[in-house]
């Protein structure tokens, strides 16, 4: 690389934070500044992390920007991407890529005719975690894979977060703010799924926030908020998946995995790091597999998405993979509303495990 490429961030909501965090510390990017629509909370997030704040339209016209990072809500998403494209400049989603499988594929066909990308979140597939996990499947270590199980179980982020009318709109809920991370690592594990059969409910018609300045306000609830699929996959495997900010007991993120000569228990699909659990030929003295690989954070996909721009190969969080994840969880809303199992239509390539000495934050060889 001759110099190191220019991001810029749209939305300084909660999620920026950590976001900034990681994207300041990477040697191949430089933040260029941040933009949102209340320039109060750009402005805070300029001065804490040392970038510039300004304008959207500032932001969009600037040359040293290649890639915008958008941290909006999904219904904001697919605007601000294209409005990014319109821009010339490559674009780096939050999860969902789209509230709806429409708005998605608007975005990716524009990207193509403009010759630009779209990469999206999660990236959390690419931490050493998910890494390690994928390295032992590919290794064959469970033998071939059968069954998945992916859990997912809280009473809700209105606990915790200031504002979160949006997790309950549509684009959101625990189907599509959680759902993102278990379906990206259950195709990076099996490939692409091939049909789903859901069903879903709404414990509470509205709900009260819990901390911040708005507490004890409360707000209404526009989607489910539990679903549980039975999902199945092109390869033969099947996963059993639920998706759930109704529980009264919250359970820790589950992900195991059932082969034909073993089993895997595997970290935190919200998280980068931690240890998997591999079963093979006694089954009361499982083994623990530390993960392997350099540290990552939220934002390490923008890492893979600069590299491969400048390497001229296809970024392994891509936009194809993120379409692919919208299509089954929507396939999910679908098949549970209709109360009917749901083809879903696309695909994906699985994505490559990263080289074991892929490090984000050391500088590219240029």
């Amino acid at each position: 690389m001759t110099r190191r490429t220019g991001v810029g961030i749209v939305g300084a909501g909660v999620i920026s934070s950590t976001y900034l965090d990681h994207l300041t510390s990477f040697p191949d990017l430089a933040v260029r500044g941040i933009a949102d629509l209340d320039p109060a909370r750009a402005g805070a997030q300029a001065d804490r992390f040392g970038v510039e704040a300004c304008s959207v339209g500032a932001l969009l016209a600037r040359d040293d920007v290649d890639i915008v990072v958008n941290l909006t809500i999904p219904a904001a998403h697919v605007d601000v991407g294209l409005a990014a494209l319109e821009a010339g400049k490559h674009v780096w989603s939050e999860k969902p890529l789209a509230v709806d499988r429409t708005g998605a594929r608007t975005l990716l066909e524009r990207a193509d005719a403009l010759g630009l990308r779209v990469a999206s979140a999660p990236d959390t597939f690419l931490g050493p975690g998910l890494q390690t996990a994928q390295r032992l499947v590919d290794a064959g270590r469970i033998g071939r894979p059968l069954h998945a199980t992916a859990l997912f179980r809280s009473g809700g982020p209105e606990a915790w977060h200031p504002a979160p009318e949006f997790l309950f709109r549509a684009g959101a809920g625990p189907l599509l703010d959680m759902g993102p991370y278990y379906v990206t690592a259950l195709v990076q594990l099996l490939g692409p799924a091939r049909r789903v059969t859901a069903t879903s409910s709404t414990s509470r018609a509205t709900r009260v926030i819990g901390s911040g300045p708005r507490a004890g306000e409360e707000f209404a609830v526009e989607v489910p908020t539990a679903h549980t699929a039975l999902l199945e996959f092109e390869g033969g495997a099947s996963a059993h998946a639920v998706f759930s900010f109704e529980s009264f007991r919250a359970r820790t993120p589950l992900l195991e995995l059932e082969g034909d000569a073993g089993a895997l228990a595997l970290p935190d699909p919200n998280a980068f790091d931690g240890a998997s659990t591999l079963w093979t030929d006694d089954p009361e003295r499982p083994v623990e597999v530390p993960a392997r690989g350099a540290p990552a954070g939220r934002g390490v996909g923008v890492v893979e998405l600069a590299r491969a721009i400048a390497e001229g190969r296809p970024e392994r969080a891509s936009g194809r993979l993120a379409f692919h994840v919208l299509d089954v969880l929507a396939s999910i809303a679908e098949s549970a509303a209709d109360g009917r199992s749901v083809d879903v239509t696309s695909t994906t390539p699985r994505p490559a495990a990263l080289p074991d000495d892929w490090d984000p934050r050391r500088p590219a060889e240029t």
